[in-house]
């Protein structure tokens, strides 16, 4: 289930009008909001990055990395890899590379090696065989003629260059949120929520509270208010607080 727009705003609302801390209007929010949005959904993969390091059981309810994988699902599509070469446009980040061998629909993950490696283990009969098991790819210094970034996937039969399935290369694609607003109609001079014109935030429930405290902070330091900040910083400890519990 997604964030709803309006229920953050009325929270940054209340909590930046306390002690009449001041308001934040609708522009001043969605241009807030879209960039808390952006900066929690980027922070997904520094944590994933950083927890991936840290020992933790795999199977484990508590296994962060597959929590942070779960949010980012609604953002990744499999596409195809025109020509085994070409890698989709306008992707954030790039998840797993898929080989499609055609041995009953048998679809693997390749593993990326540097491209002297590439050459070792192509170079060797007996490690080419066990690239039937674990293909390899390889990131190309070269574009295109348009500009698409490229790779180079290897499996037992030398260069995959073909596209998808049954015999091809697909990539998970990681895309970015769609931008945010705040929908209203002005009537007597004030703004009035309008759920027709609006669109809601895309990350995962469990991050309302985080987008909440994102934007009061943006608030504070855009609009030059420290009292939203130190309002931020308050409800951001009792959140940190109530994790530890």
């Amino acid at each position: 289930m997604a964030v709803g727009i309006d229920a953050v705003y009325q929270k940054v609302l209340a909590l930046a009008n306390k002690e009449q801390r001041g308001y934040i209007t609708p522009l001043e929010y969605n241009l807030m909001a879209n960039q808390a949005q952006l900066d929690i959904f980027e922070q997904y993969f520094y944590d994933i990055n950083q927890q991936k390091r840290m020992p933790g059981d795999v199977g484990s309810i508590s296994y962060i990395p597959e929590h942070i994988r779960y949010k980012l699902l609604p953002f990744i599509s499999t596409q195809s890899v025109n020509g085994g070469i070409d890698l989709p446009m306008g992707f954030f980040a790039l998840g797993r590379v898929l080989v499609h061998q055609g041995f009953g629909d048998r679809v693997v993950e390749a593993r990326k090696v540097d491209y002297n490696e590439a050459s070792d283990l192509l170079a060797s009969t007996f490690h080419r065989k066990g690239l039937q098991k674990t293909p390899i790819y390889t990131t190309s210094p070269f574009a295109n003629s348009v500009g698409f970034s490229r790779i180079i996937v290897y499996d037992q039969r030398g260069q995959v260059s073909l596209t998808g399935g049954p015999n091809g290369v697909s990539v998970e694609a990681v895309s970015k949120p769609s931008k945010v607003e705040w929908g209203y109609d002005v009537i007597a001079e004030k703004a009035l929520y309008n759920a027709s014109r609006s669109t809601n935030f895309q990350l995962h429930q469990s991050e309302e509270g985080p987008l909440v405290i994102k934007i009061l902070e943006l608030a504070g330091i855009t609009l030059n208010k420290p009292g939203i900040v130190q309002i931020a910083d308050q409800e951001e400890l009792k959140t940190i607080q109530q994790e530890k519990q």
